[in-house]
Order: structure tokens, then sequence, then C-alpha cells
């Protein structure tokens, strides 16, 4: 007896030790960009001259003791496909996280400068300065994650916030929406007139849900919360001013509210591609810049400050990963619209004026010389019961419903602007009405793109529960 006693005494630490834990660590990377180059976001980029707030890779690492994940939001219009390719092969060499384990995602702030490189078509482009700057920070931001994961807890949680999205695709009064660019007549506008007698009705949903996942150590000390909202940006900046838009400001109110040093806030953007902050029924009035982006981050934050305290965590959390690459065809010109093209862009150009037909007769152009597929990275995340799918698209909302619907158990959500930028993603029916997404160089995939790539990202969550 005393024989087992022993054996068992010898035998139980060595089982206790091998038993997994699950760890948590967060940083951040600042990549502000210096001063001078464009500001992109609008139809014609213009340099900035002042940094209002700094932007930062805010950066997540999770391990179970088997598998590894990261979780990058970045302040930026969106991430060029380079970008996502060449630091997440560094975090593999670096620190040992698979590839298709490590999520690397834009804000779309509309106040910062380029990351998407000269040409979203090509893959292996050469890198300018400013990508490799953030690729390198990315890089660091991760490892300074990884360095500090430490036995931590998860509490998976949402709130309802209604009160600050709003469809922008509208259908109006018959004859009151002027042609579009290439002299074509639309089915609904985007950012109609606020507050116009010719407003109908919106052309879609939006979608109020917060997804909260929120970490803390074992010892109670808060590591992160990680948080998704489907609006596109709020905006309201100064002139030439760089900043991280209401993502940003969120994050550091969450933090404050927390009192909580050290705490890394992440604010992704969900399924906005249709989403704005504007009321077009009831038009507030005139803000200061700032003004408005304040109010939406700081009552968000309030509001998830107030639903953290009803959360339950847990230590009993797994991981898990699938990436896919679907090959999607592109949107090409037919012979009379290269026509039309080539006719505008030649015609004399009016100083000072910006003309979107000329814009958009560019834009057909270079959509002429794009491939005919281009291969999209799909990434699936599963943190505890929560999936996470994501599209490298600005997409639309409608898509983002479709995806929770369709994958029945529940926290899961999407996420837009995830290792690449390829125009907006509207849905069949959302292509039918036209409208300023659906416009050829606004859009650049097939039709049937946002239904090849929903099911190829419920099928990926699928495989991941199982």
């Amino acid at each position: 007896m005393r024989f087992l006693f022993l054996l068992i005494s010898l035998i139980m630490p060595s089982f206790v030790h091998a038993q997994p834990v699950f760890r948590a660590g967060a940083a951040t990377s600042n990549i502000t960009p210096i001063l001078g180059g464009d500001i992109i976001g609008g139809f014609v980029p213009f340099p900035a001259t002042h940094i209002h707030d700094e932007l930062h890779a805010r950066c997540l690492v999770l391990d179970d003791g088997t598998t590894k994940l990261a979780i990058v939001v970045c302040d930026l219009l969106g991430i060029g496909r380079n970008v996502s390719d060449e630091a997440r092969a560094l975090i593999k060499d670096q620190i040992g996280i698979p590839i298709d384990n490590v999520l690397i995602s834009g804000t779309h702030t509309h106040s910062a400068t380029s990351a998407l490189g000269k040409d979203a078509r090509l893959l292996n482009q050469e890198m300018d300065e400013y990508q490799r700057f953030v690729a390198r920070r990315i890089v660091d931001g991760v490892r300074r994650a990884h360095n500090q994961l430490r036995p931590a807890q998860l509490a998976v949680g949402s709130v309802s916030v209604p009160e600050h999205v709003f469809n922008r695709r509208w259908h109006m009064k018959a004859g009151s929406i002027p042609p579009n660019p290439f002299g074509g007549m639309d089915k609904v506008k985007m950012n109609p007139p606020a507050g116009s007698a010719d407003l109908v009705e919106p052309a879609g949903p939006t979608d109020p849900e917060i997804p909260i996942l929120a970490f803390r150590g074992t010892d109670g000390k808060w590591i992160s919360v990680f948080t998704t909202y489907s609006l596109h940006y709020v905006g309201g900046v100064g002139n030439g001013h760089i900043s991280a838009d209401y993502f940003g400001i969120y994050c550091d109110a969450l933090a404050k509210r927390l009192k909580a040093d050290g705490l890394v806030a992440l604010m992704a953007n969900g399924t906005s591609g249709d989403i704005n902050n504007i009321n077009f029924k009831q038009p507030r009035g005139k803000k200061e810049p700032y003004q408005q982006m304040r109010f939406v981050a700081e009552d968000v934050a309030d509001k998830v400050h107030a639903t953290l305290a009803n959360l339950t965590f847990r230590t009993d959390v797994t991981l898990a990963a699938r990436y896919r690459e679907l090959p999607v065809g592109t949107r090409r010109p037919d012979a009379k619209l290269l026509e039309w093209a080539k006719a505008k862009v030649a015609e004399p150009k009016i100083k000072g004026k910006t003309d979107l037909s000329v814009i958009y007769a560019a834009r057909t152009l270079r959509m002429a010389e794009h491939p005919e597929k281009l291969k999209m990275p799909l990434q699936t995340l599963r943190i505890g019961d929560v999936s996470i799918g994501t599209m490298p698209c600005e997409i639309f909302c409608e898509i983002g419903l479709e995806y929770k619907k369709r994958n029945g158990k529940q926290p899961a959500f999407l996420m837009s602007l995830s290792h690449g930028y390829y125009g907006y993603l509207p849905t069949p029916r959302q292509h039918g009405l036209g409208g300023y997404e659906t416009w050829l160089g606004t859009n650049r995939l097939e039709v049937q793109a946002s239904v090849r790539m929903l099911d190829a990202l419920v099928e990926m969550t699928a495989e991941m529960r199982k």
C-alpha cells in the first residue's frame, strides 16, 4: 500500500504539469507614417500635414497548449496582400505561429496613408517603404504579445448598439437619382442628401451587434478586449490629419474605463461595406472636427464596459484555424465600355474639377488589365465557442448576417479587410440595384463572389468545429 501511494505521488506532478493551460498576451506597435504621404479613402488622395493621433497595430496572441493564434488589427484603410504575406511569414519564422493561424486586418480609417501598394492585382510586387515598415511593426507587436503570454481566462458576450449604424444605400423617388459615371441609371444611391424628401427606404439592413471577447489573467488582471462593430468609420477629422478614427479613440476609452494599465483593446471592422454613421432620415447638425467621432467611441466604450461586468470567465478554452485561397473571377469591361473609357480619359481636363466619369474611365482601363481570376485569402478562427470568418473586402452587412444564420452555433461573426484589399463585396441582389459600391473599378470581383466566398467560409467553419 505504501508502495502504491509512493508511485501515485511520483506520477501526479507530471500529470498535473501535462494539463494544457490557456494563455493570452497582447501588445501594440506604432505604425504612424511620416507626414507628406497621401491620405487615401476619397476619390482624390491628398497629403498628410498633421498627426492628430498615432496609428497602431494592436496584437493579441492566444495559446491553448496545442494551438497558437495571433490576431492583429491595424489602424489602416486596408492591408496590402503582400504586407500580410510578409508579416505572417516572419511571424512563423521568428516565433513559430503557423501562417494559417495569423489574422491581420485593417480598420478602414479614412485618415491614414496607404499600405496597399501601387497595384492590388499583383501578389509579388516589391513593397514600398511604408509597407515594409508596417510589416516589420506587425511582427514586432506579435512578438511582444507572444513574450507576454500568461495563464488566462476568456469571457464571451455581445451588446447591441443600433444608434450609430445606418445603411447608406437608399431607394429614392423616381427621377431623383443622377446618372452614374458611366452614363447609366442606378436603382439606389449611396449617401443621398440627408433629410431629402426624395428618400424612400434603405436598400439593406444594419447589424448593431458588437461581439465581445474579453481576456484577463488568472490573477484577474486585464490582458485584452477584442470587439467588432459593423460601422464603416465615422470621419470628421481636421484637414490633412492622420487619425485612427473612432476605432482608436474607443480602444483608449475602454482601457480608461477599466483602469487597466497594459490592457490592449482591439476594434475590428465587421461587415460595414454599406453601413455608415449618417442618419439620413434625421440628419444631425454640423459638428466640430472629432466631435462626432468621440461621441460614438465614448458611447460604444460605455456600453461594452457595462456588458463586461456581467460576463463569466472560463479557462477551458481551445483554439483552431482554417485558411484557404479561393479562385474568384474578376469583372472585366467589354469592348464598348473600353472604347468609352479610352475616349473619356483623352478628353481635355478641367483644372481643379473632380470628374467621376474621368476617374472611373481610368479605373475601367486598369480593370481591363486585371487577371481573369484572383485568389481570395479566406480564413476562419475558433476561440472557444466563438467562430470568426474573414474576407479581404468591404463586406456588405447582409453577408455578415447570413454567416451568423448559416452557422447555427453561436457566437459567429465576420470581419472585413483581412489579408488584402479587393474592393467592395455586394450580394448579387445588391449588384442588381447598382450604386457606387457596384461600379466597375470600385467593385472588382464577379457578381457571384459573395456567394462563393461565404459558402467556403461556412464550410471552413464547420470543419473547425469538428
